[in-house]
């Protein structure tokens, strides 16, 4: 197969980042499918593909991406991408020899991709965004994206604005998909205690602040003030960032508020006179989720960074406030503002507002309902990328 003078440029450019032989793991037996995630960000689909193909039989896998990924099996294999150059695409095909590659997000590796298309290797496009190069590989290449985007037998877009974007570069195989599916976020919890618990809750409004650093305990403890005006038997289950903070934080507001607190540590139960209850242990979100409609995230107001994944509380039907500080959970919080499934706030003042906003019922559900729906999507797309897989597998595809 003849090179375009694109990638023959592409080629020449990157003869310097050559490295040599590389240590690797030998290739497992049986089928292999190869995943690439070039952004640890926005690689959660990818590791959940990658573990529902080998549990469901399908094939082992090869996961390549930058940083290494939060997963385990013994059938998975994870290493970091080779830079895109003929010699190291040749040495890494040659050594892994996978029956199938789908690359995620949009990175276009042609000395990869021109190497594959000689093996007759088989190539997807997932969860695509908009086609770039490999950082450090940009500059002026004829016709070298669109010759790269038409060695993909599919290119599945994440959004119609996406699927532009492929079109535009020349992709011509391209499907409007949207995101696969994501590890479940849904926490365990013991049913017969959330029956009791609830039981005692009776039909008490409750709200929870979870993982509250110190410097947020003032604005949650003026934000249940200025709520307990409008709803005077709202009960707020605050968990402590510090767990040695409880029994000091109890005392606090029975001195300064007049509040009656239960603190679980002590046995003591949220029963009709408490105004708020304090669990002192991180092991039982599961629970307080379930039983919070509405759940602060403790370390996005004026902490370090929110301390709690939010999919947490969105996978268990609480609707979620945060803050201006979304910590390592960025890309979420900008999928949560696009879908109107989270309440932001700018500062303290804010969060009783929002709170105060969020004890009407319908409010509360309209909310929580989006964050379910975007906490459970993508179950659809990850069930057609593995049909799919199994037919281009069997070659039928």
């Amino acid at each position: 197969m003849a090179l375009s003078l694109g990638r023959t440029l592409y080629n020449l450019k990157g003869r310097g980042l050559q490295l040599g032989e590389t240590s690797r793991p030998p290739r497992p037996s049986g089928a292999l499918v190869w995943l690439h995630a070039p952004d640890p960000d926005y690689a959660t689909g990818t590791a959940q593909l990658a573990l529902r193909l080998i549990t469901e039989g399908v094939a082992s896998v090869l996961l390549t991406c930058p940083e290494p990924l939060n997963i385990a099996h013994p059938r998975l294999v994870q290493q970091t991408p080779p830079p895109d150059t003929a010699s190291d695409a040749r040495a890494f095909l040659g050594h892994w020899s996978p029956d199938l590659a789908i690359l995620s997000d949009g990175e276009l590796r042609p000395a990869l991709l021109f190497e594959a298309e000689t093996r007759r290797l088989p190539l997807l496009m997932v969860e695509a965004r908009s086609p770039y190069l490999p950082k450090g590989r940009a500059g002026w290449y004829p016709g070298l994206i669109r010759s790269s985007l038409n060695s993909f037998h599919e290119i599945m877009a994440l959004d119609e604005a996406s699927a532009r974007a492929f079109r535009k570069a020349g992709a011509a195989n391209v499907t409007l998909s949207g995101r696969m599916e994501e590890p479940s976020a849904a926490l365990h919890y013991q049913e017969p205690e959330r029956a009791s618990l609830a039981q005692q809750m009776a039909t008490r409004p409750v709200w929870l602040a979870a993982a509250v650093p110190a410097a947020e305990e003032a604005a949650v403890i003026a934000a249940h003030r200025t709520a307990l005006r409008l709803a005077h038997r709202l009960l707020l289950i605050l968990v402590p960032q510090d767990p040695g903070r409880a029994a000091e934080l109890a005392a606090g507001m029975e001195a300064a508020e007049g509040w009656s607190v239960a603190l679980r540590s002590l046995e003591q139960e949220p029963d009709t006179e408490v105004s708020v209850y304090i669990p002192d242990s991180a092991a039982e979100f599961g629970l307080w989720y379930r039983l919070a409609p509405v759940t602060f995230l403790g370390g996005s107001l004026l902490g370090d960074g929110c301390a709690r994944n939010p999919m947490e509380a969105a996978a268990l039907g609480s609707a979620i406030i945060h803050g201006p500080k979304p910590g390592v959970y960025g890309p979420l919080f900008n999928r949560f503002g696009a879908q109107r499934a989270a309440r932001s706030i700018t500062s303290a003042a804010d969060l009783g507002e929002a709170l105060s906003d969020l004890l009407a019922p319908d409010r509360t559900a309209r909310l929580a309902q989006a964050a379910w729906s975007l906490a459970s999507d993508g179950v659809e797309v990850t069930e057609e990328i593995i049909r799919l897989t199994r037919r281009l597998l069997q070659g039928v595809a």
